[in-house]
């Protein structure tokens, strides 16, 4: 916030949390093994839980499309008792979300999927949305390669 002050900037939005997960996708180390794009759906109840917050609490959802299938993938496994139970260790299923807010001007693949730019893309969208707003909160959720996921909350 300093920083942007002292250069005339305006602070468009607050990185308020953010949970990071990975995920053994190869399964060497047992029978066991999850599939390689759903991290962040492990990273984003714990980011919840500590602010007792839903996954409907948000006004904006920025979930990178490393492929569309990934983000029905994640939407479906939130929404799926034995996931949320089994995997997620919680007693109900997450939910779904609001598609009006999911991605609303485009995601990776509407922007030709700019490798390694995908976070800074997201955050950026994601400040601007809520900065046009004037306030709310907005869910960022990131696969990146090798089974990671980071996930994060702003809020403006």
């Amino acid at each position: 916030e300093q920083w942007a002050k002292e250069r005339g900037l305006p602070v468009l939005a607050y990185i308020t949390d953010y949970e990071t997960s990975a995920v053994d996708f190869i399964g060497k180390d047992s029978n066991y093994k999850e599939e390689l794009l759903l991290a962040p759906a492990y990273a984003v109840p714990k980011m919840l839980a500590r602010h007792n917050m839903s996954l409907q609490d948000f006004d904006f959802y920025e979930i990178h499309e490393a492929f569309a299938a990934q983000v029905l993938a994640t939407l479906k496994a939130w929404n799926t008792p034995e996931f949320c139970q089994e995997r997620l260790g919680l007693e109900q299923v997450l939910g779904e979300i609001d598609f009006t807010k999911l991605n609303v001007n485009g995601s990776s693949l509407a922007t030709g999927h700019p490798f390694a730019a995908t976070g800074g893309r997201i955050v950026g969208n994601l400040a601007k949305l809520l900065n046009e707003k004037g306030s709310g909160k907005g869910l960022i959720s990131i696969c990146a390669a090798g089974g990671q996921g980071v996930v994060a909350m702003l809020e403006r």
